[in-house]
């Protein structure tokens, strides 16, 4: 996630309502059984849920994992330590019950549940939290969210190859009991150990499978809810209940399938015939629908935004010129005329009604953004880069997802930077998802559309991002100002929570005053559900849903 939060397919935020995290995006991220089974296959009383993805899985190896329809599918085939309840907060899950905190907060000893097991029938054991954790941040494993495990004590002195992975400070001390090491007191760390990155992983079957690990069904081991039966690339992916999950008469349906469906009017015709269960509409959607009873909107917690490599075009090290593209762009125009979705447009890197304070103010009021939208001002910065450059003509490639709403979002940004930045020209490319991901993640890319959604409830899930050499940066950004910034909030600050936020304050000022990005919009979700479709839980942060005990009832 990170944002992973969530990081929420970016490539969907018009459509389905899911963010690439964590990478929204990010992306920033499933699929399933044709759509011909979705009155059940074998009859009405069969649980059957019919759901798409604009996106195949990218991995389910949890250590390489670094998108939202990944950290989705996790949600419901794989359970940590912790999961999320329908509030957000952390209940537990392989964990037996509430873990034991030493009074400076940096020691947890967590107890497990005897009858836990994989989908294989082996125990999940202490042991296995403690390979994966370390499989993770080994750097010989070169997992981007390591880092998302740097408050686990060592951690990234291991990363960065000072230190061994077995120092990490995370140890069984027995088959059922889980010792955890960190380097501080983490407010907020019982919802993070439900995060993906800090899923166990079975030893023996890992190494089995070596680098086909988590490539296909057979290739990954399951302890969630649901397992994997059918994973057809580019196509379809159908999970069915996990006869060994432990809590396992709690799961209702017998099969949920995701369609990977990259037209939007598909959707929607599969929708209207009964054969997909929850639908995201376009903008002239809403229009048509939003008087049917079946219609709502969410206001979601992910941040979209065009990311501005400063390494590939040298041009784009420039300042002003940054700060001329991203005041160059009518995000309200935008959000209401191609999004109509209930997303709102958005000046900073952070969602508002996301986190506030003790006193209730929401964390952007202390926030100010220079990359509002100003034609005018947009011309000035524009002038003058022109003139620090010595140049008056630009040629910039604009990286999006392939998704059928990704061409027209891309052509109102091309239309908007060419005509308030003329002499500035604009080439769209689009990718599918995961080729888009490893674009960005070899900074092979000018400007990028990208999303980023949560992967816990703290402002640092967004701020951190952009650190020097962040796994997550992927802009060449690099402010030292900034860095120390966030190491006070991750670090000494965390015992002072007035402090700490307005330090994270500050440091998304200095940011967003750098230009780094063109924030874009706050993800909103205009969808149509169909009334049978039961207790379907949705997350502001981690994995987008939670389907263990969702079912469907009445269904016609």
């Amino acid at each position: 996630m990170k944002k992973k939060s969530s990081l929420f397919l970016a490539s969907l935020i018009a459509v389905s309502g899911f963010t690439a995290a964590c990478s929204a995006g990010g992306g920033d991220s499933k699929d399933a059984g044709s759509s011909s089974n979705s009155s059940g296959g074998s009859g009405d009383s069969k649980q059957v849920l019919n759901l798409y993805w604009g996106s195949d899985i990218p991995s389910m190896d949890s250590s390489l994992a670094t998108d939202q329809v990944s950290f989705d599918t996790f949600n419901q085939v794989m359970e940590g330590l912790y999961t999320l309840d329908k509030d957000d907060k952390a209940i537990p899950g392989v964990a037996e019950g509430e873990p034991e905190i030493s009074k400076d907060g940096k020691t947890w000893t967590i107890k497990l549940r005897k009858d836990a097991k994989w989908s294989n029938g082996d125990p999940v054991t202490a042991k296995d939290f403690e390979f994966a954790w370390k499989r993770t941040v080994d750097p010989k494993t070169a997992a981007e969210y390591a880092y998302i495990m740097y408050d686990v004590k060592n951690a990234e002195a291991i990363n960065s190859g000072k230190m061994k992975p077995e120092e990490l400070g995370i140890k069984a001390i027995d088959d059922n009991t889980l010792e955890i090491q960190l380097e501080k007191n983490v407010p907020y760390f019982k919802e993070l150990l439900a995060f993906a990155t800090f899923l166990p992983q079975n030893e023996k079957f890992v190494k089995e499978k070596g680098d086909k690990y988590g490539t296909t069904k057979e290739n990954t081991l399951y302890n969630g809810p649901f397992v994997l039966n059918e994973w057809k690339t580019e196509e379809k992916f159908q999970l069915v209940p996990n006869k060994e999950y432990w809590d396992k008469d709690k799961v209702k349906l017998d099969e949920v399938n995701y369609a990977i469906i990259k037209d939007q009017q598909t959707s929607l015709n599969l929708y209207t015939t009964g054969k997909l269960d929850r639908v995201g509409l376009t903008a002239e959607q809403v229009s048509k629908y939003k008087k049917d009873p079946d219609f709502s909107t969410e206001l979601q917690s992910s941040v979209y935004f065009i990311r501005i490599n400063q390494q590939k075009n040298k041009d784009l090290q420039n300042k002003n010129l940054r700060l001329a593209l991203a005041k160059s762009i009518d995000k309200e125009k935008y959000v209401k005329t191609l999004l109509n979705n209930g997303a709102k447009a958005t000046d900073y890197l952070t969602p508002g009604e996301f986190t506030l304070d003790k006193d209730g103010k929401d964390f952007n009021e202390g926030v100010k953004s220079p990359l509002n939208y100003d034609k005018e001002e947009a011309k000035k910065a524009y002038e003058t880069a022109k003139k620090e450059l010595g140049k008056d003509k630009f040629n910039i490639e604009l990286l999006t997802y392939d998704a059928d709403t990704s061409k027209k979002d891309a052509e109102y940004f091309k239309e908007q930077i060419e005509t308030n930045l003329p002499g500035t020209s604009v080439t769209i490319k689009q990718q599918p998802f995961k080729q888009k991901l490893d674009l960005e993640s070899k900074g092979n890319y000018d400007i990028s559309f990208a999303g980023w959604g949560p992967d816990y409830p703290d402002p640092m899930t967004f701020l951190d991002m952009f650190v020097t050499d962040g796994p997550h940066n992927q802009t060449g950004y690099s402010n030292k100002e900034y860095d120390q910034l966030i190491d006070q909030a991750r670090g000494p600050l965390l015992d002072d929570t007035d402090k700490r936020w307005t330090t994270m304050q500050e440091a998304e000022n200095k940011f967003l005053d750098d230009a780094v990005i063109i924030p874009m919009f706050q993800k909103g979700v205009a969808r149509l559900t169909q009334p049978h479709v039961k207790n379907f839980v949705t997350h502001k942060f981690g994995g987008d849903t939670t389907l263990k005990e969702t079912y469907v009832e009445g269904k016609k």
